[in-house]
């Protein structure tokens, strides 16, 4: 599971200091009107551990501090200035900041590039300034920067301290994030409003919080990608760093986009590129606030499993039936114990006790907690199991003496201690999960949830993220001449001569060139007319036609109907073996080259079964993507039919990913069928859309 990246974490992120770890921070826009972000982040700027400078032009105090009229009055140094001005204000005041020698700007003013064509350009004159001066700005249109470690509360949003840092276009749902978090016994490192992403965005921000040791993880939410490579790119130095992202991206329906649009201005990429970009990466892309936080949680508490193999550990069995029933639904396996663990098991526990997986204690729990430690060491030793998940009625028998309560908890703390000693998968999901027991679990670094779906849900999510193959960030690829036909015939020729296998065709434009070069082709013949690219929903494709007299009646049928310019006259393949496949690159204007495969022909609507990944891609990588396609079977020979040459088809995939990625002028490319048989993969069809 090895992760390259192609560049080195940039210089960039170094500048970045000033902006997390200021010496010094001033509020331009500090006002006395306690409904106004200037007075909240006075208040907060003031009571904090630095020296801070609050900037007004026409008050001399605010809150009973002094004031500056301008940045420029201030004496001593400022390393972060907050500027909280009207719209028409924000670019003379980042001109005094930049004047002042001040090194990181916050722009908490809205009204710029999100408010139209004019914004925009100013917007970017403003970040072209800022960065010329070698300072960093964050924003504009955004809630501010926030650092716990080193004491920055430059935001008007409060978060508990902990490990994670938190990235967000949003404040609302950094709020909401936070909260959750703070439910699973996590807080925050350090937060970022992204804003407008004008000058710094979220892979500057990712990067940043890579190389903050107090960040154990990251969670990102983002309306709009920059620079897709990039942000990828810094998706992997995080993972190659040992912090998990956890990202969470709007825009998985019409109505998001939108949202998202008219809250930033900023481009929205859809979710098919966004899930290539993370498996490339390693990052973890969720749904919602709520999957960010249960994930979030077992990523910074939790070992990730050996495999699918789970173990249900239970005080009752109804807790253990609906664990069993939540993993299976999830996709993972509670298969019956190996004889060495069951007899293990059975020797802990009362001979009522369910011993072969599930595993029940049947009432042992109430009267002496400590079998949840003997039982979890056992699995520990086991060769069987590959996660545990816990579930049931531990840290409700606290009710029932003090006694038993002071005991449950020390069985939980030794429970986890037992488990990261032994270096093994447990999660929790327990009845009583705000529990004194509970908590020692999470303070021993066990990670617990209400529901069992939940604690199911993230368990399969490790289980993926321990059997993943991360590819990093494909290599930029030098361009060719640029193609002036994206046409059918156009694209066959050109993506033939780039390697793509094709079946024998002529081009003909009259009868007689048609009768002349059908006596090179190998009877059946297929005919599709020229310059219509629905030629077939128009009945342009003519196919099967075994004789010179059925082709040329053929070729006048289509005349009558269609006249078209030119057919392409090919031989027509032998389906009978084959299993047809999808194939296909679209460019993201953010993220480069996108290569799709799929099950293929008269299936790709009907099915959907397709996987993505950023290109080029390598032909190995192609054989993992046929690998986690829904109908991967039909490739190694499904109800008597023989196994395809998928090396010929991952081949076939691997040049076409590397001819688009050569050609940016190519919005998209698709071949479709691709027959694949169990000797060859061959391109029935191709089609370029230049953009």
């Amino acid at each position: 599971m090895e992760l390259t990246t192609q560049t080195a974490a940039p210089s960039r992120t170094q500048a970045l200091a000033a902006l997390f770890s200021p010496r010094s921070i001033a509020i331009v826009g500090a006002s006395a009107d306690r409904e106004k972000y200037g007075n909240w982040l006075a208040e907060r700027a003031v009571a904090g551990p630095r020296p801070a400078f609050l900037i007004n032009a026409r008050n001399s105090e605010v809150n009973g501090q002094p004031t500056f009229q301008r940045l420029g009055h201030v004496n001593d140094d400022v390393d972060l200035a907050v500027l909280a001005v009207p719209a028409a204000a924000f670019e003379s005041a980042v001109d005094d900041a930049l004047a002042a020698g001040v090194r990181a700007i916050v722009g908490i003013t809205s009204g710029l590039g999100e408010s139209g064509v004019d914004g925009r350009h100013l917007q970017e004159s403003i970040a072209e300034r800022v960065r010329a001066a070698g300072a960093v700005m964050l924003g504009p249109n955004c809630l501010g920067v926030l650092d716990t470690t080193t004491g920055l509360d430059a935001t008007v949003n409060s978060f508990v301290p902990g490990p994670v840092a938190l990235l967000s276009q949003s404040g609302n749902v950094a709020i909401d994030v936070g909260q959750q978090l703070a439910q699973h016994g996590l807080g925050i490192s350090r937060f970022a409003s992204l804003g407008n992403q004008a000058d710094l965005d979220a892979a500057d921000l990712i990067d940043a919080c890579v190389e903050h040791e107090q960040t154990e993880a990251i969670a990102v939410y983002t309306e709009g990608v920059k620079d897709g490579r990039r942000f990828t790119e810094s998706l992997a130095r995080a993972e190659s760093a040992g912090k998990p992202v956890v990202l969470l991206a709007a825009g998985r329906s019409q109505a998001s986009a939108r949202g998202a649009a008219s809250h930033t201005g900023s481009m929205v990429s859809s979710q098919t590129v966004i899930q290539a970009a993370c498996n490339a990466a390693g990052a973890e892309l969720v749904a919602s606030p709520y999957e960010l936080a249960n994930l979030m949680q077992a990523l910074v508490t939790t070992n990730l499993p050996t495999g699918g193999r789970v173990a249900v550990f239970a005080d009752g069995g109804g807790h253990a039936a609906l664990a069993s029933d939540a993993l299976d639904q999830a996709g993972l396996s509670v298969d019956p114990f190996s004889d060495e663990t069951h007899h293990r098991i059975g020797a802990l526990l009362p001979n009522s006790g369910g011993t072969v997986n599930p595993i029940d204690t049947a009432g042992a729990g109430e009267k002496d907690p400590t079998v949840f430690v003997r039982v979890v060491e056992a699995l520990g030793q086991a060769n069987d199991v590959d996660a545990t998940l816990l579930t049931g009625y531990l840290g409700g028998y606290g009710e029932y003496s003090v006694e038993l309560a002071a005991n449950e908890v020390e069985a939980a703390r030794d429970l986890a201690a037992a488990v990261h000693r032994d270096q093994r998968c447990l999660v929790a999901q327990l009845m009583f999960d705000q529990s004194p027991a509970a908590d020692a679990l999470r303070s021993g670094g066990i990670a617990v949830y209400r529901h069992v779906e939940d604690a199911a849900w993230v368990l399969r999510r490790l289980a993926a993220r321990q059997e993943r193959k991360l590819t990093g960030v494909p290599p930029q690829v030098a361009s060719e001449p640029q193609l002036e036909r994206g046409d059918y015939w156009g694209a066959r020729r050109a993506l033939a001569e780039a390697g793509i296998p094709f079946v024998r065709a002529h081009r003909v434009e009259t009868e007689a060139e048609l009768v002349e070069r059908a006596r090179d082709l190998r009877y059946p013949l297929v005919l599709k007319a020229l310059g219509d690219d629905h030629k077939s929903d128009r009945g342009g494709v003519m196919l099967n036609l075994r004789t010179e007299e059925q082709l040329v009646t053929a070729w006048a049928d289509l005349q009558a109907r269609l006249a078209p310019p030119a057919v392409s006259m090919e031989e027509m393949a032998d389906l009978s073996a084959a299993v047809e496949l999808i194939v296909g690159v679209r460019r993201d204007p953010t993220f480069g080259p996108l290569v799709l495969v799929g099950i293929g022909g008269i299936f790709t609507e009907l099915l959907h079964d397709t996987v993505s990944a950023l290109g080029p891609i390598s032909t190995a990588q192609a054989l993992d993507m046929f690998q986690r396609l829904r109908g991967a079977c039909l490739l190694d020979g499904y109800r008597g039919k023989p196994s395809v040459n998928v090396a010929a088809a991952a081949t076939l995939v691997a040049q076409l990913s590397e001819f688009a990625a050569a050609h940016p002028e190519i919005g998209e490319i698709e071949c479709n069928p691709v027959a694949v048989t169990p000797h060859t993969a061959v391109a029935l069809d191709a089609r370029i859309i230049l953009s």
